[in-house]
């Protein structure tokens, strides 16, 4: 008979079913000596082996590292558990520093009190030997031209209203709708006038201060001389006739042309050279008294100034340096005052062909009064002259 040849345990024969090949897949069969480790797992209990989860750490009575860096090991296990945003737990190994404090001293790092001055670092470069900063350089933006052809503001625009001024069109901003707005569109509308509303920006680059409302307008009509001294005759009154020598404050203009308009004035004379215009800025700082005044503007004030004598008036001039003070000039009857700049005053050829130079009496340091200021003194003197009677000023 033959022998049969024993095959070591080692070369196990496979089978066929799923009981003999077993051991074979899973591992060696009980008794035998091998590793049978599930590496998902870990060893059996009591098996030989490294246990370990590097997902939770070992078992716990296993051996290995159980660190789990998001919060250290575990109690009683090995590791160093530190938590950077406290520090090592209490009684726990580690280093907990106060980076706003010296590690050396304990202090406070900096510690600036506010009150004290300060004390430059000798590491610091001078201001000097630094580079200076650059900084980017503002956008300024233009001022808008002053025109003749435009109304700003919501008085203005409703005086033009009122006094039947040749409108071209009004401009309103978005959404304003409040105060006088609504009169003035209702009264636009009514007079047929072509109403516009556009954003507000658009309003800032036609004038400066729209008040939410412009107006185009024809230019300002000018009148002659003669239509002034012609409505004081209508009127049966002593013609009041006021000239601006020099001025170019448009609000000082409009200023003088609303006390103008108080005062009773006929009308007011400007030139053409060394005076302004009427824009939109006088005509708001009239308060609409551009509506209701004659604004003549000659060439040569000199001319109108003898044309005016010629005409009966008594030329009366306003002068810092003047010996007789405003309050005993005789203002009634027909007068023309003259009222000059701040600065200059009444230009010499000019203060030739006055018939009386007037002053006010300053008593402090300010040599002068503004314009608009000491021409309203003058024109109301001349009111409370004529209201008291021709036998007031001494």
């Amino acid at each position: 008979m033959k022998r049969e040849r024993q095959l070591p345990s080692r070369e196990k024969s496979f089978g066929k079913g799923p009981r003999d090949n077993q051991g074979t897949r899973k591992g060696p069969v009980s008794g035998e000596q091998r590793d049978r480790r599930d590496f998902r797992k870990g060893p059996g209990a009591g098996e030989p082996g490294d246990r370990r989860d590097f997902r939770k750490g070992p078992a716990s009575v296993g051996s290995g590292d159980s660190r789990d860096f998001r919060r250290g090991p575990a109690t009683g296990g090995s590791g160093d558990r530190r938590d950077f945003r406290k520090g090592p737990a209490a009684g726990e190994p580690g280093e907990r520093r106060d980076f706003r404090k010296d590690p050396a001293t304990g202090e406070s790092r900096d510690r600036r009190e506010f009150d004290k001055p300060f004390v430059k670092r000798e590491d610091r470069q001078s201001r000097d030997s630094a580079k200076p900063r650059l900084r980017p350089a503002a956008v300024e933006r233009p001022e808008p031209e002053e025109r003749e052809d435009l109304l700003a503001g919501r008085h203005p625009v409703l005086e033009a209203l009122k006094a039947g001024r040749a409108i071209n069109k009004i401009i309103v901003a978005k959404g304003a709708r409040e105060g006088s707005i609504r009169e003035i569109l209702g009264m636009a509308r009514d007079k047929g006038i072509p109403i516009i509303e556009l954003e507000r920006v658009v309003l800032d680059q036609e004038a400066r201060h729209h008040q939410g409302i412009i107006a185009h307008v024809a230019p300002v009509a000018y009148v002659e001389v003669e239509a002034i001294l012609e409505k004081a005759k209508a009127k049966g009154e002593p013609p009041f006739v006021l000239l601006l020598d020099g001025l170019e404050d448009p609000h000082n203009i409009g200023a003088l042309l609303r006390t103008a308009d108080g005062a009773g004035a006929h009308g007011v004379v400007i030139p053409k050279r060394r005076g302004g215009a009427i824009t939109s800025t006088v005509a708001k700082a009239s308060a609409g008294a551009v509506e209701y005044v004659p604004i003549a503007r000659v060439t040569n004030l000199v001319q109108t100034v003898g044309m005016l004598k010629k005409a009966g008036l008594w030329i009366i001039g306003s002068a810092m340096d003047a010996p007789q003070p405003y309050y005993r000039q005789d203002f009634t009857g027909p007068v023309g005052l003259i009222v000059g700049s701040e600065g200059k005053g009444i230009s010499p050829l000019l203060r030739e062909h006055c018939d009386h130079l007037v002053s006010i009496p300053m008593g402090g340091k300010v040599e002068s009064l503004n314009a608009s200021v000491a021409g309203a003194l003058l024109m109301y003197e001349r009111v409370r002259q004529v209201q008291a009677g021709p036998s007031t000023p001494q």
